[in-house]
C-alpha cells in the first residue's frame, strides 16, 4: 500500500490503504474483506443462475402441456422450479449477508482511518478548517460509504450478474435471439454513461452544501452565548434557511436528472422487440412455442437490473464524492510528524532558542528571539497583547514548528525527539481551558490515565480543587458540560492545574493559568505550584506582578523580538517597555538607567 500522509501521530500496525484517488481507497478498504466480496459474486452469481433457470423451465413447461405426450415431465419440472426458487432465496440471503459485513466494517474502519488521521494532524490544519466541516465528513460522508456498498455496489452487481446470466440462458435457447438484447445493452451503457456524467457535479455540489450547512449550524450552536447577546437569532436563522434551501435544491436537481433515466425505456422498447423477433422465429419454425415463452419469461429477468440501476449508481455517486471528501482530509500534508524512532530519554528541563522565527503564513509572530533556560529556573514572559507569548511556548512542545533557527531541550531539537517523549514530559495550562464532557476525576485523569482514585484526589488537593469538588453531590464522579460549562472559569483552571500536577511533567508552561482565580485561591495556588515546581522548568505568561516578583528569569516580548531579558530589578532600571507594564500599578519605580553605546 501506497504509504500514509505525514502525521505527528499514527495508530501502530494500523491497515494501510491506498490513498492515491478516491476510487483506490474505496477499492483497498472493500479488498480488505476480499473473500466476503468474492462469496458475494458467487452467491449472486447462483442466485440468478437459479432464478433465470426457473423462468426457462417455466417455458419447458408450457411446450409439456401443448405436447401432451410430454405430460408426465410436469411434476418433475414443477419440483425443479419449486427447487430452484429455493435456491435463488437462500443464495439472496447469502449474498446480502456477505455484502452487509462489507458495507458495515468499511464504514466503521474508514471512520476510525480518519479519526486517527485527523489526531494526527497539526494544530496549523486545524486552525484552518471548520469544525462543522469536518464533522459532516467524519459522519454523514462515512455513512455514505455504507450506504454505497450496499445497496449500491449489491445492485450494481446484481445488475452485472442479472445481464449477463440472461443473456447465457438466451443464448442456449438460439444465437440468434442475443440480436435485441446486445442492441439494448448497448444502448443502456450509453445512456448509464451520460446519466452518470451528468450527476456527477449535482452530487459533489450537494455534499459540499452539505458540508458548508453543517458548518454553519456548528458555529451557530457553539457561539450561542454571543448569537443571544447579540439579540441575532433571527440573522442565524435566515441563514441557515439559505443554506437547507441550497442544500435542498440540489436533491431536487438530482431528482430532475434521475426522472429523465433512459434505460427503463429503452428495456420496454427492448422487450417488445425481443418477443416480435421470437415470435418471427417461431413462424419459421425455428422456434417452439414454449422457448418464446422461456424467452420473454427470461427478458423478464433483466427489468430489475434496468430499474435498479439508476438508484445504485446515485448511491455509488454520492459514496465515490464522500470518499474523495475523505481522502482529501486524510492527503493533507501536515507540518509535523511524530518522529517514532527520535529522541526519548528522560527530560532534564533545558530550554534554548537559537535565533527562533515563526510566521503564521506571512504574518510573522516571532524574530530572531534568542535566550537559554537553566534546568529548574522559573521564566516569566510578559509583553503586550499580541507580542507572541503564547506562540513562544507552543514551539516548545511543536505544537507548531519553527520557520527559522532552532529550539533546543536538553541540548537536542524539538523536531528531533521523538513526540509522544517530548510532549508527556511537558504540561501545559492555557487561559481558555477545555474541559471534556466527562466526570471530573477523567479530566483530572486525562495525561495519566492509568491514575488511581489518591493520585486524582493528591492533585486537586495541590491544586486547592479538591474541597469544591467535594462539594457536588457525586464528587469526583460529577459530570461537567461541554468544555466544562457547567463550572466557573476559576473552577475550570484549578482542575486543569490538577491535570498538570497528575501529570508530574518536567517542563510546566502557564498561560495566564490563574487569571479566572480570585486573590486569596491564587494565593492557595501559587504556594502549590512553587512546591510542585522544585527540580522542573517553569514559564509563566502573566501580567501579575505578584507573580512576575519571583521568577528567576523576565523576558520581555514587543511585537514578536525578545526586547529585554532578565531580573525583576535590573529590568526596571533597564527596560523601558518592562516599565510600561508597571505603569498601570503603584509601584515606585527606579530612574531609568542610560543604555551604553556601544
Amino acid at each position: 500500500m501506497l504509504n500514509a500522509a505525514k502525521s505527528e501521530f499514527s495508530v501502530a500496525n494500523a491497515y494501510r490503504y491506498d490513498r492515491r484517488s478516491p476510487s483506490r481507497w474505496l477499492i483497498a478498504h472493500v479488498m480488505r474483506y476480499r473473500w466476503f466480496f468474492l462469496a458475494t459474486l458467487l452467491f449472486y452469481i447462483g442466485t440468478y443462475a437459479a432464478y433465470t433457470a426457473s423462468e426457462a423451465l417455466i417455458g419447458q413447461a408450457i411446450g409439456t402441456v401443448i405436447e401432451p405426450d410430454s405430460l408426465a415431465l410436469l411434476p418433475t419440472i414443477a419440483l425443479s422450479i419449486l427447487g430452484l426458487k429455493l435456491l435463488d432465496a437462500v443464495l439472496s440471503l447469502l449474498g446480502v449477508l456477505a455484502i452487509e459485513v462489507i458495507a458495515q466494517r468499511m464504514e466503521v474502519d474508514s471512520r476510525e482511518e480518519l479519526y486517527a488521521n485527523l489526531l494526527g494532524k497539526s494544530q496549523t490544519f486545524h486552525n484552518q478548517q471548520r469544525v462543522g466541516d469536518i464533522m459532516a465528513r467524519a459522519t454523514e460522508d462515512v455513512q455514505q460509504l455504507n450506504g454505497m456498498i450496499n445497496p449500491g455496489v449489491a445492485i450494481t452487481l446484481e445488475s452485472i450478474v442479472g445481464i449477463a446470466v440472461p443473456l447465457v440462458f438466451i443464448a442456449m435457447l438460439r444465437l440468434e435471439l442475443l440480436l435485441v438484447p446486445v442492441v439494448f445493452i448497448a444502448a443502456y451503457l450509453i445512456a448509464v454513461v451520460g446519466y452518470v456524467r451528468r450527476l456527477n457535479p449535482v452530487v459533489r455540489r450537494q455534499r459540499e452544501q452539505f458540508g458548508k450547512m453543517n458548518a454553519n449550524l456548528e458555529e451557530s450552536i457553539s457561539g450561542i452565548e454571543v448569537v443571544k447577546a447579540s439579540a441575532q437569532e433571527a440573522f442565524e436563522r435566515r441563514k441557515f434557511r439559505i443554506a437547507a434551501s441550497l442544500f435542498r435544491d440540489f436533491f431536487v436537481r438530482q431528482g430532475y436528472i434521475e426522472a429523465r433515466y433512459l434505460p427503463l425505456l429503452f428495456f420496454g422498447i427492448a422487450l417488445g422487440l425481443a418477443f416480435m423477433h421470437g415470435l418471427l422465429l417461431y413462424q419459421q419454425g425455428l422456434l417452439r412455442l414454449g422457448d418464446v415463452v422461456a424467452l420473454m419469461g427470461i427478458m423478464g429477468v433483466l427489468r430489475w437490473p434496468t430499474l435498479a440501476s439508476f438508484f445504485s449508481i446515485s448511491l455509488i455517486q454520492a459514496g465515490l464524492e464522500g470518499g474523495r471528501r475523505i481522502v482529501n482530509i486524510l492527503n493533507t500534508e501536515t507540518e509535523l510528524d511524530q518522529n517514532s524512532g527520535g529522541y526519548k530519554q528522560p527530560m532534564r528541563g533545558e530550554i534554548a532558542f537559537e535565533n527562533v522565527s515563526f510566521a503564521y503564513g506571512r504574518v510573522h509572530a516571532l524574530r530572531n528571539i534568542t535566550f537559554s533556560i537553566r534546568q529548574g529556573q522559573t521564566v516569566a514572559i510578559v509583553g503586550q497583547t499580541g507580542s507572541g507569548k503564547s506562540t513562544l511556548t507552543q514551539l516548545i512542545n511543536r505544537t507548531y514548528d519553527v520557520t527559522g533557527g532552532r529550539v533546543l531541550i536538553d541540548g537536542v531539537d524539538v523536531r528531533d525527539w521523538d513526540l509522544d517523549a517530548l510532549r508527556s514530559q511537558i504540561g501545559k495550562i492555557e487561559q481558555d481551558v477545555f474541559l471534556f464532557s466527562r466526570s471530573i476525576a477523567e479530566n483530572i485523569a486525562f495525561g495519566v490515565p492509568d491514575a488511581t482514585q489518591e493520585q486524582i484526589e493528591e492533585a486537586a488537593r495541590m491544586a486547592q480543587a479538591h474541597d469544591f469538588i467535594m462539594s457536588f453531590k457525586d464528587g469526583y464522579r460529577t459530570l461537567v458540560g461541554e468544555r466544562g460549562v457547567t463550572l466557573s472559569g476559576g473552577q475550570r483552571q484549578r482542575i486543569a492545574i490538577a491535570r498538570a500536577f497528575l501529570s508530574n511533567p518536567r517542563i510546566l508552561i502557564l498561560d495566564d493559568s490563574t487569571s479566572a482565580i480570585d486573590s486569596a485561591t491564587e494565593d492557595e495556588i501559587q504556594r502549590a505550584i512553587r512546591q510542585v515546581q522544585q527540580g522542573r522548568t517553569t514559564l509563566l505568561i502573566t501580567h501579575r506582578l505578584s507573580q512576575i516578583r519571583w521568577a528567576d528569569m523576565i523576558l520581555v516580548l514587543d511585537g514578536g523580538e525578545l526586547v529585554a531579558c532578565g531580573a525583576h530589578e535590573e529590568l526596571l532600571r533597564r527596560s523601558p517597555h518592562y516599565r510600561r507594564i508597571f505603569a498601570r500599578y503603584d509601584v515606585a519605580l527606579p530612574p531609568l538607567e542610560p543604555v551604553p553605546i556601544n
